[in-house]
């Protein structure tokens, strides 16, 4: 069960979620770099308002947090957002019949205003699966191991990527706007999982043979993760 609650950081409103964990032993808080709601996460022994206490007696940190978090960039006419790691701008098309395409360092989208966004979103998300899917089925049949399950996306917060004990392969869409290598990096990532469930050296060995340089890509994710989250 999910509880709507919020705090009132210098005069401004910031929405909490609240989630019990029936596994948690203490309480955590993190900010949500996607929509700047706080995700506060309770035992089942602790109450409400003892959790909201908790959030108040952070609100240094949050402030430090909020000041730090980057500029968002809204799906909109003229707005420019990154597609595989390039700036492109966005154009608004109303009059055209052809959907979204890309051309001339834009990207563009046609329709009616209301439906920008989810066009758009749309979109990215199905070169998403593309891009993904071109790097993952060769990367797979090279290892000779289990079998490539399906390939979904999501727009997961906490992981870019994730492989299921039947070899299904999880990514987050916003792959798509990152650098080529840094997408295939995560693909290795995920891929090498077939073989090796866990992150042993054996696992990280095989993700540095089928994406050389993989360090240098996940210290990019690091840097850059939060800016991809507040994109769309």
């Amino acid at each position: 069960m999910t509880e709507s609650l919020s705090v009132e950081i210098d005069g401004r409103i910031i929405p909490v979620r609240l989630r019990r964990s029936a596994q948690a032993r203490s309480m955590s808080i993190r900010l949500d770099a996607q929509d700047e709601a706080v995700l506060l996460v309770l035992p089942a022994f602790v109450s409400t308002a003892q959790g909201m206490a908790f959030v108040c007696s952070k609100a240094d940190w949050l402030r430090q947090r909020l000041e730090a978090m980057p500029v968002a960039r809204p799906f909109e006419d003229g707005a420019s957002i990154p597609y595989l790691g390039v700036d492109h701008r966005l154009h608004h098309r109303p009059e055209a019949r052809r959907g979204v395409w890309q051309e001339d360092g834009g990207i563009h989208v046609s329709g009616g205003a209301a439906y920008f966004s989810r066009r758009l979103t749309d979109w990215l998300k199905a070169q998403a699966l593309a891009e993904i899917s071109r790097h993952a089925v060769p990367m797979a049949a090279a290892l000779n191991a289990r079998p490539l399950g399906r390939i979904t996306l999501r727009d997961s917060r906490s992981r870019w990527g994730s492989c299921s004990s039947r070899g299904d392969l999880n990514f987050s869409w916003r792959l798509v706007l990152t650098p080529p290598d840094v997408l295939r990096y995560v693909v290795a990532h995920e891929v090498a999982h077939l073989s090796e469930m866990n992150h042993s050296p054996a696992f990280w060995s095989l993700v540095e043979r089928l994406s050389p340089g993989s360090r240098v890509y996940r210290a990019w994710l690091k840097r850059h993760g939060a800016e991809l989250h507040r994109i769309g």
